[in-house]
This record gives structure tokens, C-alpha cells and sequence, in this order.
């Protein structure tokens, strides 16, 4: 595009004087003066232009420059109206991005996290620009730093997403009666707590995508005068492509206030490698334990070389880590109340297998809590840690089983011991409890046994946060099991100590951090009332193509809702009540010589289109819908429950009614 002179001029003047409002000059001179400084040494070479520029854009003074800058485009005149409107050619100090106000303690530090976009997404390269309004894949950042949990808006997936988003985040004490005081350059120093991000991608059919799990090391922001450093930050895969690039993020970290004293980089990289050299050591003697007490246990029983004991499992990222190290005592505050709804919590995030290219065995994957909950979905080892650390927050004895279920396939569910000695089973994905009695192989043969009430096969080895037990009774049968963990001749326990050593808080930088639960976001009597019209739309459309006309009995639908309530009790608590209610006001609400037929069922998505082209499938509710008669009334109703992370229970009703003509 080219000017006419008088607008270059124009242009050239309106930058100047932006640059002076900023005292751009001062802010080199003080770059100019620190980097010249921080040069001077034996290996002193002359200072690069390209240099230079580095330290600039690392102060962030480049971006502060352009994120100032904005075009407008002037509204076209009367006499200018049929032509094409005039280019740009001035720019206005006003940001149109509407930012929602934090208030700021004074007395206490905050880290500014700033993501200013994203590049070299090379999967999504071939991909078209989104027209407006159209139903595009998006990616979403999560975040969780000290407690502290954030995700930024969906943007469209290309190769350059314009991911944009500033978190401000509280970096507050750990110790008793500190946590008002604001933290030094010290105190931080000895935070090593990372900032985990995490990207989500979500396709146009709201199925989700773990991209990238990432821990950023924060701490190179206490090494600058300003306050304020801009880097970026290369995203790595999941799973089978851990050690390929996914993308990468540029971002800014600012500290408020800005410290007085900043640390030398020599304090930083040197508390970082002391660190890393710990957990290295602790890991290495955990390993060398770890080998010896598993050839002492293959010598208790040769035939133990082929039981699931598993002791190390790896992560998103491609990380051998101990399984303990997957459990952690989880309190969910006001969000869950008992053990029964936090097992039902549990089961509404869904069940998918970790993504494999090509045939053969299953991948292993097991996730990071705070990967698994931005996702929303996982397999059976995720849903049995979650709900394993659930359970020890409600103060029961759990531990994770490492077995088989029936047909020999690999699984994972929760045990729970009663003080009175009673094992309970906890399936993960389902919520269904199973009380377990062991079969006595050396009873009398007409002596009574109990019948398995499970559909698991097999036990290898149980563990939670602080204990690791293998199986070494000769039997792996869990019809034939006894859980008695004291006794060291069928259960062989790993050193709790050498477990704390890796696995408890705090022991090793390489643990990831525990993210609290965040309370649901979604409004249940909004999403329910929307899907209740989508329903009502598909089923009038539904009927119209049969030519069916369809008239609605209002009172009707709204006296399924206290079936649906009662079903999502009964899952919850499993205790069924409100029936008898229910089945009273529809004998009320259907006339003598009319026939009632309802049919319930249960989804853990909110797509109405996928969910009635499911319902169709069923032969009782395709009779519903498609109901043919004598003054044929139609009935539905939708409930949608929301727990934490906005997992969702959807209950859904069809009923109708009708004149019976014999």
C-alpha cells in the first residue's frame, strides 16, 4: 500500500509522537545501559544490533509499542458513500479488548502471566480461515499455579492461534500466619512450584483433545530490574508424540510491585540445579529400591513374574513416575458432599482410551489430575486415582486395584476396608459399589459360599498416596482374595518411607502440583430448559415427516421432572424414593381409557441431535415418538444436573398418552 507524501508525513509524526508519550528514548537508554553492564567480563564482545533488539523485545518494550497501535477505519461521508472506504492511515492510543478489573492487594506479590499468541501449530497449517459465525475447532489454555486455576476464551485452531490472555496470579507464603506477608526475592526463589498449562482442543462436535502439558518454571522473572520478562515457550505432544513439537507460546511474566533487589541469574540457575540434582538422587535410590524389592518378590514365587503389579506408570509427557504418585488426599470443599456423590462426580466424566496410531496393544497413558479435568475424560486408571483421592479426603481407607475384569482385560477400580474389616468395590466409571466376601477354599464342600457380586477377576497390586501392596497369596483370584494387609505372608508392602521419599508433597520438583476442583460454571436450569426445546423442535420435525401432527401436553412434561430427580438420587446415593409421587399424579393426569408410555434415559453430553438420534434407536421410544392415535398427547422433559469441572448428568424423558381403542 502506498501513501500520498502529505499522509506518509502525517503518519511518521502521529508514530513520533506516540513514542515520545511512551519516553521510548529513556527506556533504551536504560536497556542500552544494563546490557552494556551485564556484558562486561573477559569474554567481552562488541554489542550486535541483533542483541540489542533481543533485549528490548525481552523487557517487553517492543510489544508494549505495538500492543498501543491500533488501526481504525474512518466512517465513510456523505459524498463518499458507493466507494470504497479510505484506508487507515492514523492509529489511536485506545485498546477495544473490554478487560475485566482485578482489585489488587498492596500488601501482597502477584505474578502477571500474559500468553501474547501463539505460532508454528504446524497441524493446523492447511487450515481455512473461519468464516463469521461458523462452528470452528478452538483451542483452549488452562492453568494452575498454587491453588489458583484459570482458562482462557476459545479461539479458533490455525497455525498461528491468537491465543491472548493475561491471568494474574497471587504468589502468596506457605507458612502458618505468613500467608498475609508479602514474599521477597528469597521466598520465592524457594517456591518451586510450576505454572502447568495446559492446551485443550475442541472439535466442532464438543470432543476434547489434550494437546500440550506444560510446567514453566517462573522464577527467571526474579533476575530482571523491571519486573518484567517476555520469552517463548515450546509446547511438546502427549503420549506417543511427547517428543514432538506441538506448538509454541509467547510469554510475558511482570511481577507487582517489582521487587527492589533482583537476584543475579547465577542464583537462579544454581537453586534450579540444586533442585534437579535432588529429585535425580531421590529418584535413582527409589529405582534401585524398587529393583531389589521386585526380585525379592519374584522369589517368593517364580509364577509372580506374570501379576499385574505395577509399580511406575507413565504420564501425558512420557514420565515414569511412581503410581503412589497419581493418589493424593483430594478435599472437594462445598462442591461434593459424600463418598457416593463424589464416586457419581467421578463416573460423569467420560471413559476413552488413550489415542493410539495403528494396531496392536493399548497405550499407556495415565494422566496428570489437572490434565484429566480440563479434558473431561480419561481411562479407567484417571477415574480410579480421582476418585481414590476423593475418597481419602472423605477420611475412608482407599486404595487403587491394579487387576483384570472379566474375558482377561487390563483394569483399574478403588477398594475401600470398614473398620469392621469390610471391602467394598468401587467401580470408577459407573459408581456401581460391590461388597466383596472371599470364598474359602478350604471349607467343607457342601459348606454355603458367597457368590461374586463383581466383574473383576483378578488382583495384582493395591496402592494409594503413602502404601504399595503386591498380591502374593497363590491365587490372584479376587473370589478368592483376602485383603488383610497386615499380613505380610499375602500381601508384600514397599517401604513407606522410600514412598515418601518421591511421592509425598513437596518431596520432588518433578511431582506435578494438586489442582484444586473448580465449582461448575454452567447454569443447569438454563441448559436443561435449551435442550428441552431442541427436543421439542426434533420430535415435532421428526413427526412432521411421517405426517404426524404433534400437540404438546405442558402439565404432563412437567410432572416428569420428579421421576428424572428421583433417578439422579437413586444414582447418587443409591437409594430409590419418589416413585410412589410420581406414579400417583400421572394416574391423575391421565384419563380413564387413556394409556400411558414413558420412556427414560440417561446421557452424559448435552447435543440434543446426537441424543435424540440415539433415543430413535430404541425400539420402546421410537414407539413413543412416532405414536399413532386417538387424541395422541406428546410429552418431554430434560434435566440437566451439574457437577464440579461442569461434568453433566442428563436425564431425558418421552411420554405421551393416548385414547386406548380396543
Amino acid at each position: 500500500m502506498s501513501l500520498p507524501p502529505e499522509k506518509a508525513s502525517e503518519l511518521k509524526q502521529i508514530i513520533h509522537n506516540h513514542l515520545l508519550k511512551m519516553d521510548i528514548h529513556g527506556k533504551i537508554r536504560e536497556v542500552l545501559a544494563e546490557t552494556v553492564r551485564d556484558d562486561q567480563g573477559p569474554a567481552h564482545q562488541a554489542l550486535s544490533e541483533v542483541d540489542f533488539l533481543h533485549a528490548l523485545q525481552r523487557r517487553g518494550i517492543i510489544d508494549d509499542v505495538m500492543k498501543d497501535l491500533h488501526f481504525t477505519q474512518e466512517a465513510p461521508t456523505d459524498t463518499e458513500t458507493g466507494f470504497l472506504p479510505k484506508p487507515a492511515t492514523h492509529f489511536v492510543d485506545k485498546d477495544l479488548t473490554q478487560l475485566k478489573k482485578t482489585n489488587i492487594d498492596p500488601s501482597r506479590r502477584y505474578l502477571y502471566l500474559q500468553v501474547l499468541g501463539g505460532k508454528a501449530f504446524l497441524e493446523h497449517l492447511q487450515e481455512p480461515e473461519p468464516l463469521p459465525g461458523q462452528v470452528c475447532s478452538t483451542f483452549t489454555l488452562y492453568l494452575h499455579f498454587r491453588n489458583q486455576r484459570f482458562h482462557s476464551k476459545p479461539v479458533p485452531c490455525a497455525c498461528e492461534p491468537d491465543l491472548k490472555e493475561g491471568f494474574l496470579l497471587e504468589i502468596h507464603r506457605d507458612g502458618i500466619g505468613e500467608g498475609s506477608k508479602m514474599a521477597d526475592a528469597t521466598t520465592m526463589l524457594s517456591m518451586c512450584d510450576p505454572v502447568h498449562l495446559v492446551l485443550i482442543k475442541t472439535d466442532t462436535s464438543s470432543e476434547t483433545t489434550l494437546v500440550s502439558s506444560y510446567f514453566l518454571d517462573w522464577r527467571t522473572v526474579l533476575n530482571v530490574p523491571s519486573g518484567k520478562t517476555c520469552f517463548a515457550v515450546e509446547l511438546m505432544g502427549v503420549g506417543s508424540e511427547s517428543k514432538l513439537p506441538a506448538g509454541v507460546l509467547t510469554v510475558s511474566l511482570e511481577l507487582y510491585p517489582p521487587l527492589t533487589e533482583t537476584l543475579n541469574t547465577d542464583i537462579i540457575s544454581t537453586q534450579q540445579s540444586l533442585e534437579r540434582q535432588r529429585t535425580a538422587e531421590k529418584e535413582r535410590l527409589f529405582l534401585v529400591y524398587a529393583k531389589q524389592w521386585w526380585r525379592e518378590f519374584l522369589e517368593i514365587r517364580p509364577s509372580h513374574q506374570s501379576k499385574m503389579v505395577k509399580i511406575f506408570a507413565q504420564d501425558e509427557n512420557g514420565v515414569n513416575r511412581p503410581v503412589c504418585s497419581y493418589v493424593r488426599v483430594l478435599r472437594a470443599g462445598r462442591l461434593l458432599e459424600s463418598p457416593r456423590q463424589a464416586a457419581r462426580f467421578v463416573s460423569l466424566l467420560a471413559h476413552e482410551k488413550a489415542p493410539v496410531v495403528g494396531g496392536g496393544g493399548k497405550q499407556e497413558q495415565w494422566c496428570t489430575l489437572m490434565a484429566f479435568l480440563c479434558r473431561g475424560k480419561g481411562d479407567c486408571e484417571d477415574h480410579a486415582t480421582l476418585l481414590c483421592s476423593l475418597l481419602l479426603g472423605f477420611g475412608l481407607d482407599a486404595y487403587v486395584c491394579v487387576g483384570t475384569k472379566n474375558k482377561g482385560t487390563p483394569h483399574t477400580w478403588v477398594l475401600t476396608r470398614g473398620t469392621d474389616g469390610s471391602i467394598t468395590f468401587w467401580e470408577s466409571l459407573t459408581a456401581h459399589r460391590y461388597l466383596h466376601r472371599a470364598i474359602d477354599p478350604d471349607a467343607p464342600p457342601l459348606a454355603p459360599q458367597p457368590k461374586p457380586s463383581s466383574p473383576y477377576r483378578t488382583v495384582g497390586c493395591v496402592f494409594n498416596h503413602q502404601t504399595f501392596l503386591a498380591n502374593c497369596q497363590p491365587s490372584d483370584a479376587v473370589e478368592l482374595c483376602v485383603f488383610d494387609f497386615q499380613n505380610q505372608s499375602r500381601w508384600k508392602a514397599m517401604s513407606e518411607e522410600a514412598l515418601k521419599s518421591v511421592c509425598a508433597p513437596g518431596s520432588t520438583t518433578s511431582l506435578p502440583p494438586l489442582p484444586p476442583l473448580c465449582a461448575p460454571s454452567l447454569d443447569a436450569a438454563a441448559a436443561s430448559n435449551q435442550m428441552e426445546l431442541e427436543m421439542r423442535y426434533l420430535v415435532s420435525e421428526h413427526r412432521k415427516d411421517l405426517e404426524l401432527a404433534t400437540v404438546w401436553d405442558d402439565h404432563l412434561s412437567y410432572l416428569l421432572s420428579s421421576a428424572l430427580s428421583a433417578y439422579e438420587l437413586e444414582r447418587c446415593s443409591g437409594v430409590s424414593c419418589g416413585n410412589e409421587e410420581f406414579q400417583d399424579a400421572v394416574r391423575r393426569a391421565v384419563p380413564d381409557g387413556h394409556t400411558f408410555k414413558g420412556f427414560p434415559i440417561h446421557f452424559l453430553h448435552r447435543n440434543a441431535r446426537r441424543a435424540f438420534a440415539t433415543c430413535l434407536k430404541s425400539p420402546f421410544c421410537d414407539e413413543i415418538v412416532c405414536c399413532r392415535g386417538d387424541h395422541v398427547r406428546l410429552a418431554v422433559r430434560v434435566r440437566v444436573f451439574v457437577y464440579p469441572e461442569n461434568a453433566c448428568a442428563v436425564w431425558l424423558m418421552f411420554a405421551c398418552k393416548y385414547r386406548s381403542v380396543l
